[in-house]
């Protein structure tokens, strides 16, 4: 993982009110909750006196309390009451779990990752989609790849034709043009300009040979784990990819548009996407599910790639360069 950074980590709606939610998530065993006034709080789903879950707890007032011997913990991960020792009495300062800074945004729960004193404001979400005139609709999936190899299927533009031959890959358009790569290190942002055609026996043009005007697909990624498919103005595929572990990932897909806004229509819309989106989602799935699940990176030597993987390759090559930075 990339330090010091926010990651998308759970759609907002899984952790509910009263509720304690267990997630594993950047290789950490994780309790989720919602306080008296519906923020969120995130400690370690370890009770430091005998090691009970204590995402199995309840959730009291705006503590979490284990479900073994009723510690109750804050949100900052101190233990603020021992039953057994009286509700009065002073707990010792050597109780505590680690706690996790977490934020709720655009519908996603967002946590950092890093150092506490170097906590701030940047987290990546694309500031069109925070139109409020579009709606959307999400699907939850788990997948079996390190969350590098499930960012890299969809920065992959040479599979379309063939993994969704009869889905968004429908046309046969196999010949990779560019593809053409922006890289904006303020925001560690990278646009994507996608041209697939026809393969009528010319050669595939350079991304020098390319000018933007002549893409009409775009692809973007947003440091460290978010996606966006820009299929025109009022209409966009979404995700965030949540690590789990080392070899498993949560990918959050969205339907995005704003076509129609009119209620019950809009609702009905919006599961049409969904379903779509699900369906194409499994043909990537069940390719990506056979290759490693673990982690890809620059300078693969098993791995031998082409123009058209250049959004790859420019993914591993400023994904290695912020580890570089960050990781120390």
């Amino acid at each position: 993982m990339i330090y010091n950074m926010w990651y998308g980590v759970l759609d907002s709606k899984e952790v509910k009110k009263n509720k304690p939610l267990f997630a594993k998530r950047l290789n950490k065993n994780l309790v989720f909750w919602r306080d008296e006034n519906n923020n969120i709080c995130c400690i370690e789903d370890k009770c430091c006196h005998r090691g009970a879950s204590l995402s199995h707890g309840k959730v009291c007032g705006n503590n979490i309390a284990c479900p073994f011997h009723g510690f109750q913990f804050n949100k900052n991960g101190k233990v603020v009451m021992i039953p057994a020792n009286g509700k009065n009495t002073q707990v010792d300062e050597r109780f505590f779990v680690e706690s996790y800074e977490v934020r709720e945004l655009y519908g996603l729960i967002w946590l950092w990752y890093g150092d506490k004193d170097k906590i701030n404001d940047k987290i990546m979400f694309p500031d069109d989609l925070k139109d409020k005139k579009f709606s959307y609709s999400t699907i939850r999936d788990e997948w079996h790849n390190h969350y590098t190899r499930c960012i890299e299927n969809q920065l992959d533009v040479v599979h379309v034709a063939f993994v969704h031959y009869n889905t968004i890959g429908k046309g046969n358009k196999t010949l990779v043009n560019g593809p053409l790569v922006e890289l904006n290190e303020d925001t560690n942002t990278l646009k994507f300009y996608v041209n697939n055609v026809i393969d009528n026996g010319q050669k595939a043009l350079s991304a020098s040979e390319m000018k933007k005007e002549d893409f009409k697909y775009f692809l973007y990624f947003y440091f460290p784990n978010i996606w966006q498919n820009y299929i025109f103005e009022k209409m966009r595929v979404f995700a965030a990819f949540a690590p789990v572990d080392d070899e498993n990932t949560v990918v959050y897909i969205r339907f995005y548009q704003k076509v129609v806004n009119i209620p019950i229509i809009k609702n009905i819309v919006n599961f049409i996407g969904k379903k779509f989106s699900a369906y194409v989602l499994k043909q990537d799935k069940d390719v990506v599910k056979t290759q490693s699940s673990k982690e890809s990176y620059l300078g693969m030597k098993e791995e031998k790639l082409i123009p058209g993987d250049m959004p790859i390759i420019a993914y591993r090559s400023h994904r290695d360069k912020l580890k570089k930075l960050n990781n120390k």
